[in-house]
């Protein structure tokens, strides 16, 4: 009785409330140690961890067969091609480490990465400028006809690279392509777009044209998950729609840029189907080494040398690791300060 006191005391409850909280947890109490009392069934702690642990890789299994048999094994595959090399004489030898020791000192692999690097300096930019822009422009509300505007910018995105490369290709023709038709009849200098001063610049704007509408969605999809009050808030002390969007909207879709900046990285590094499509176009212009991928391709199925192209890959995947890592490291370290 004096401890049921203590407790209407303490509470501060009526008398009956307290009692009525005080039995049902000393109920729950017993209720819980009687259960762990109880032994358990034989089978019962291994069905009970199949449950809890295992089910989880039951629902990621297709995932992760699929995984490893389009990624793992091929890898596994490329690397064990590049620690050999064929001989006419001797056949396939084990070289180890060789072939990856003249990637190193191959200079037509390091002039397509210098190339490359070159191109993303000034397209990966321009490019999620015109995301961001776009991006904000929607979420702004000030643009009729919402969906029909955002289609219209992805839409790009949905055409083959292929596909878009032989379009502008067609486009930047000295001699049948619509801009060089455009400058005859308007008796001006036929522009320079396949040349090896405007070969980078036309090739950005293809990825530019493709690209936009993809990381202009992922930005807008950031914008989307801001919460209005914080808009609210900021309209109360008199905040404009600029300094809406320079103080409170780009600041939180940093995360957004972050991510589309690091796959441009990778994306950049990896160009391939437009320098192959121009290369007809082009042929004195863009080489066999002109990208460090368009490189690997034509070690592989023009030169035969499938070991060293597989050494080439391998390098080229650690390039575009360490570019990703070194620019996430600098992106934290730019956030916290």
């Amino acid at each position: 009785m004096g401890r049921s006191l203590q407790v209407r005391r303490a509470a501060g409850l009526a008398p009956d409330i307290a009692e009525e909280k005080y039995m049902q947890s000393k109920s729950i109490g017993l209720a819980r140690q009687r259960r762990r009392d109880v032994p358990m069934r034989p089978g019962a702690r291994g069905r009970r961890f199949l449950r809890v642990v295992g089910l989880p890789y039951l629902f990621l299994s297709p995932y992760l067969i699929l995984f490893a048999l389009f990624f793992i094994v091929p890898l596994a595959y490329a690397l064990r091609l590049s620690l050999y090399v064929d001989r006419l004489i001797g056949g396939t030898t084990f070289v180890g480490s060789g072939n990856f020791q003249q990637v190193f000192q191959d200079s037509n692999f390091w002039e397509g990465v210098r190339r490359m690097v070159i191109f993303g300096i000034f397209q990966v930019p321009i490019m999620l400028g015109l995301a961001l822009a776009f991006a904000l422009l929607l979420d702004s509300g000030s643009v009729r006809f919402k969906t029909l505007f955002r289609l219209g910018f992805f839409l790009p995105y949905a055409i083959p690279s292929v596909i878009a490369a032989l379009l502008w290709g067609y486009l930047y023709g000295d001699n049948f392509g619509l801009f060089a038709q455009i400058a005859t009849w308007a008796h001006a200098p036929t522009p320079a777009f396949l040349s090896a001063s405007g070969m980078l610049a036309s090739l950005g704007n293809i990825v530019t044209w493709q690209w936009t509408g993809y990381n202009m969605v992922i930005i807008y999809a950031a914008l989307q998950a801001i919460p209005p009050e914080i808009y609210d808030a900021a309209t109360v002390d008199g905040a404009s729609s600029w300094q809406v969007a320079r103080l409170i909207k780009m600041p939180l879709v940093a995360p957004a840029l972050v991510l589309t900046t690091m796959f441009s990285i990778i994306g950049t590094l990896q160009l391939f189907n437009e320098p192959q499509i121009m290369y007809s176009l082009a042929p004195d212009v863009i080489g066999d080494h002109y990208t460090p991928n368009l490189y690997a391709y034509s070690v592989a199925f023009t030169n035969q040398q499938y070991n060293y192209s597989a050494a080439i890959s391998f390098v080229l995947g650690t390039v575009a690791f360490l570019a990703s890592y070194v620019f996430m490291l600098a992106a934290n370290r730019g956030g916290k300060a």
